[in-house]
């Protein structure tokens, strides 16, 4: 494995590490995941949508620049925490 390879794949496994760390503030935002410092069940709807909205932006940012698993990933967190959100939505 050459460095450039090696760096690629730790890019990747990072950016991967990104937006679940994303997709995991989301769901505590949305209720769905227990908030770790309060240990509360806490919606903030208003944070799950900027988080949303964040990602978004790396999607349009990013686009033609990730590989297929980077995107795949991404696409599948965007789709899965606009459902959330809008479950969360209809409640009230």
């Amino acid at each position: 494995m050459t460095d450039m390879t090696h760096d690629r794949d730790r890019e990747a496994a990072l950016f991967l590490q990104l937006l679940l760390g994303l997709q995991q503030a989301a769901m505590v935002a949305l209720g769905k995941l227990m908030n770790p410092v309060s240990g509360r069940i806490e919606r903030n709807l208003e944070a799950a949508r900027n988080t949303i909205d964040t990602l978004s932006a790396l999607e349009t940012r990013t686009r033609g620049n990730l590989g297929n698993d980077e995107q795949r990933v991404l696409t599948q967190v965007l789709t899965d925490l606009r459902m959330n959100y809008l479950d969360e939505m209809k409640k009230g």
